[in-house]
């Protein structure tokens, strides 16, 4: 009878100490992105190591905007990564976005690389430039965007679609530079010059240019890093050694760079996790990652820069507001249209 009346006891005594003990649920964070989650895993999984918050990853390709708003108060998403932006700018301006307060990132991220408010910030630069080909285009026969105009290089240029964000993106920087009227003029002076119909990614412009289609092609710089070590398509190395990259820019005012952003979601229930995502993705480590990793920039000013990417050389980025551009964006857009510049 004792020993029943201990084992109850004792029991009893642990049930009581897990009721008055709640099971505390793992630290996380959501995150929204439309960036290749191959490209970010590094990043989340390091963060996740540093802190222990997990990061649930949903990767939408398009519709980010409207599913945020269609979850309104609701969204699981505390998180938002873009590809550029113009897409981050879109959901600042829907109002679904709160600022990101933080000293750390204030400190780490430049002024003209935040949004005014702090709705939204840029975490890597990758410079829009033109690749030539090795054996055929001399090194300094490109010295500025305008030149990519130029009657000279009719049926040599290969790019892809004028709609793709990176091409309206540098179209929307030489609005910011030129106006309307010369940006629209410069959008026609390309599209006569195209080696054929814009067509495929970034790296499919690469190809061309290694099977003769085209001498120059207008790319991403993180493209030569991502085809210079593929181990699984070797054949990419090929298209990598046949170019040079060589970095235009708007009569000496910069190259055009264009950026990964992220913000915190309005309805974020995990903001605190959200704000040390963003910290990390903003610190000295998550910088260095992207530029070995990714062969990006980093926009931390002083931030290591990969042995790689510094082998392409070095170049000045136009400086100017991001938001400028995101504002010239839809006139960009307006104006590829009107080129008919992917016919």
């Amino acid at each position: 009878m004792k020993a029943k009346f201990l084992l109850v006891l004792g029991l009893a005594a642990t049930v009581s100490a897990s009721l008055a003990v709640p099971v505390v649920a793992a630290e996380e964070v959501n995150l929204y992105s439309n960036r290749t989650p191959d490209l970010i895993a590094p990043f989340l999984n390091e963060f996740t190591k540093q802190t222990g918050i997990k990061v649930n990853i949903v990767h939408a390709a398009t519709g980010m905007l409207e599913r945020l708003q269609a979850e309104g108060r609701n969204t699981p998403a505390d998180v938002v990564l873009t590809a550029d932006v113009s897409r981050v700018d879109q959901l600042a301006s829907a109002a679904l976005l709160q600022p990101v307060k933080s000293a750390l990132i204030d400190k780490n991220i430049p002024a003209h690389f935040r949004q005014h408010d702090g709705l939204w910030i840029a975490l890597t630069s990758r410079a829009r430039v033109a690749y030539i080909a090795k054996d055929r285009v001399m090194p300094g026969a490109i010295k500025t965007y305008e030149d990519l105009a130029k009657p000279e290089w009719k049926g040599k240029i290969c790019t892809r679609s004028g709609k793709h964000e990176y091409n309206v993106g540098l179209l929307a920087a030489m609005i910011a530079e030129k106006g309307e009227t010369a940006a629209e003029d410069w959008a026609r002076g390309v599209k006569a010059n195209l080696a054929r119909k814009p067509q495929g990614n970034d790296r499919v412009q690469v190809k061309a240019i290694k099977d003769g289609v085209c001498d120059v092609a207008i790319v991403n710089t993180y493209y030569m890093g991502l085809m210079q070590t593929n181990n699984k398509e070797p054949e990419q190395k090929e298209w990598s050694n046949a170019v040079n990259i060589v970095f235009p820019t708007f009569d000496g005012k910069g190259t055009h760079v264009n950026v990964s952003a992220a913000g915190i979601t309005k309805y974020s229930k995990n903001k605190d996790n959200a704000v040390k995502l963003l910290e990390f993705l903003a610190s000295d480590l998550a910088q260095k990652m992207y530029a070995e990793t990714n062969f990006e920039y980093p926009v931390k000013p002083g931030a290591e820069i990969a042995p790689l990417v510094k082998s392409w050389g070095s170049f000045t980025a136009q400086e100017i507001n991001l938001e400028t551009i995101a504002k010239n964006w839809g006139l960009a857009s307006k104006i590829m249209d009107r080129v008919d510049f992917d016919s």
